[in-house]
């Protein structure tokens, strides 16, 4: 691979929130995720299930229910009693709405997406009218004894199912009135508990409910007349969130063991044209509750207390066996959370609500290719910084030299300057930053440490002069006409001349710094962007996108290179194409211009131009030939794919 020490850095212990909710937004392939911190992040499950948007958490933001209306507009609710609405240009929240009930356990958007029914723990059902700007409060439905946890639209739009305490009711949406009432049983294994807990509920188009409980209950309900069709005893524990199929055709249960069921419609012989819910499939790929279940039209989508989020494929159901017929499991966020400052060997590490900064520990000993080398002096903790408030923080950087510190939360912009003397470090934060630099999405510093460029969440780009006593006034790009769109990716090139931004959709716009002006755009691309690096020398622009192809483009040329058109006219090795993480950084070897470096969660690759791409015959993951190969066929079998597994992250 090459002349690299590596750092194997453990001392990073990020845990990611564990998940809340799920959504699943059929007109446009996308899911919504909520976490226990109040995060939302958003996969579109089109552009190779890439984590493409995320709105930060908040601590007084306790998310229990999740809902996609009108196409692309996104709602959540929580124990803190409002209903918020996002905005999916900027990335931020567009307004919240109390609902006057106390806190809110579940929602549910009518079928015509026109309304959004909210559950309170008052009792009460609240219906509020979707408009264009807002939402609008426009009655309650009758109140019930005790908290409404799980609501359900009828297809049809006529009726609304709520789940409560020991029983179900159904309401008449146009009036508000219960018309029915079905007792659930709360036998547990023979023995009678003091409650049972309706966790979730489903109306299906032929006026069967299906409720999920704590008792450990998948039940089908009639409800024209209230009673109960059929019963299925599925855990030892409770089973805490159902999802159904478009088609309705199947469902799937999650339960707090960490199981999840699946059900499929089924005829009860070969001639019948009567249909039977039936258990079919078990999957154990959580070790924990399992609190949100979607079902797309090919997958099974979980997540849970362990953190991760789980698409298991239908394998009857997917046309093209390629990567979408991957099992895949998504634990670590699409973006970075770590900054490195070369010249001082510092890392700075990003949590929720506080930094890290740490030195690199070092060696003086030396030894062959692949040796593991002892440290004679250990990584040193040097910093922990904390933020005020209830805020998450959104991004965070540390410059090249290590002298400056930025981070940002949705209302505060941070920067500190930090001096060394000796083992000790003094810290000092700047004041008086500018409004207008709150909520950064995206901060960055040049490689001279001079600049700082912020991408704020309502598509402006600035650049800021750093000097020793704070800063000089921001200047801002001229944005492109027409456009205003959040800035989710910046990178700047080494002699600070040019500066690439690309935002929440698959373009990429690169700035001239000195003149603050657009210099060119990259032709459009259908998948998003997931990182971007500016070569030194040649100011080559490298992109990776989500489909994993990677381009080249040449800055000064305002054109792609030699090189990327030949990989685009060639291809791709399969087995790069099926890789199932996003490349998540790129970077250059400082002394070998032809060398790209890149990873994503799993594996870091070199890739060197000057060797020919690995066609489908060819072993991808070759290994290096023995080293008494003669240098012909050493160079015969080399391709110019280096990759390595060594140092990924746990998948656990």
């Amino acid at each position: 691979m090459g002349e690299f020490n590596v750092h194997r850095v453990r001392f990073f212990n990020y845990v990611p929130s564990g998940i809340r909710c799920v959504a699943y937004n059929n007109q446009s392939n996308r899911l919504a995720v909520s976490r226990t911190d109040g995060t939302v992040e958003i996969y579109n499950l089109s552009a190779n299930y890439f984590q493409e948007k995320f709105f930060p958490g908040h601590e007084s933001r306790a998310t229990e229910a999740l809902c996609w209306a009108k196409g692309q507009r996104l709602f959540s609710a929580g124990l803190n009693g409002e209903i918020i609405e996002y905005d999916l240009q900027a990335l931020t929240i567009k307004y919240a709405v109390d609902a006057f009930g106390g806190p809110i356990w579940s929602m549910a958007a009518s079928p015509n997406a026109s309304q959004l029914l909210v559950g309170c723990e008052d009792g009460s059902v609240k219906l509020f009218q979707i408009t264009p700007d807002k939402i609008q409060f426009e009655r309650n439905f009758d109140r019930q004894k005790s908290r409404i946890l799980s609501l359900s639209w009828h297809p049809a739009g006529t009726h609304v199912a709520a789940g409560s305490i020991d029983y179900i009711s159904v309401f008449d949406s146009k009036s508000g009135s219960a018309i029915g009432k079905m007792l659930v049983d709360r036998q547990y294994m023979g023995v009678s508990k003091r409650k049972c807990i309706i966790w979730g509920v489903a109306f299906l188009s032929d006026g069967t409910v299906i409720s999920v409980d704590s008792a450990g209950k998948v039940q089908i309900w009639d409800s024209a007349t209230g009673t109960l069709v059929k019963n299925h005893l599925v855990s030892n524990a409770d089973v805490q969130s159902i999802a159904v199929s478009p088609q309705e055709d199947s469902f799937v249960v999650g339960t707090a063991e960490g199981t999840v069921f699946h059900f499929q419609l089924v005829s009860v012989t070969s001639s019948s044209s009567e249909k039977q819910w039936v258990r079919t499939k078990p999957f154990q790929h959580h070790t924990h509750d399992v609190r949100a279940v979607a079902h797309s039209p090919t997958a099974l989508i979980s997540g849970g207390t362990d953190t991760h989020l789980v698409i298991r494929p239908l394998m009857e159901k997917v046309e093209v066996k390629n990567y979408d017929a991957a099992l895949r499991k998504i634990t670590f966020p699409h973006r970075r959370l770590v900054s490195c400052a070369k010249k001082k060997q510092l890392l700075l590490f990003q949590f929720a609500h506080h930094l890290e900064l740490w030195r690199l520990g070092s060696t003086v000993a030396t030894g062959k290719n692949g040796d593991t080398l002892p440290l004679s002096k250990n990584a040193d903790h040097l910093l922990h910084l904390k933020t005020k408030g209830p805020e998450n923080i959104i991004c965070s950087c540390i410059s090249p030299c290590g002298g400056w510190i930025a981070c940002s939360t949705a209302s505060r912009f941070f920067l500190y300057r930090l001096n060394y003397e000796h083992d000790n470090i003094s810290l000092q934060r700047v004041s008086k930053m500018p409004v207008f630099l709150r909520s950064a999405l995206q901060i960055l510093f040049s490689e001279d440490s001079t600049k700082l460029f912020v991408a704020s969440n309502q598509g402006s780009l600035r650049v800021i002069r750093l000097q020793e006593g704070g800063f000089t006034h921001p200047r801002a790009f001229q944005p492109q006409s027409g456009t205003v769109q959040s800035m989710c990716l910046l990178a700047v090139s080494p002699d600070g001349n040019w500066l690439a931004a690309s935002g929440s959709s698959a373009g990429v716009h690169v700035y001239n710094v000195k003149q603050l002006k657009l210099h060119c755009t990259v032709p459009a691309y259908n998948f998003p962007v997931t990182a971007l690096a500016i070569a030194p020398n040649t100011n080559n622009l490298v992109i990776a996108h989500s489909d994993q192809q990677v381009f080249e483009y040449s800055i000064p040329d305002k054109q792609y290179t030699e090189w990327s058109r030949t990989v685009q006219k060639q291809g791709f090795h399969h087995l790069w194409l099926q890789r199932d993480t996003p490349i998540t950084h790129i970077s250059f070897h400082p002394k070998r211009p032809m060398h790209i470096l890149l990873h994503d969660t799993y594996m870091f690759c070199l890739i060197d131009k000057s060797l020919p791409l690995p066609n489908d015959k060819t072993l991808l993951y070759n290994p290096l030939p023995p080293t008494n190969e003669s240098d012909v066929i050493r160079r015969r079998t080399a391709h110019a794919f280096k990759i390595s597994k060594k140092y990924k992250l746990a998948r656990g």
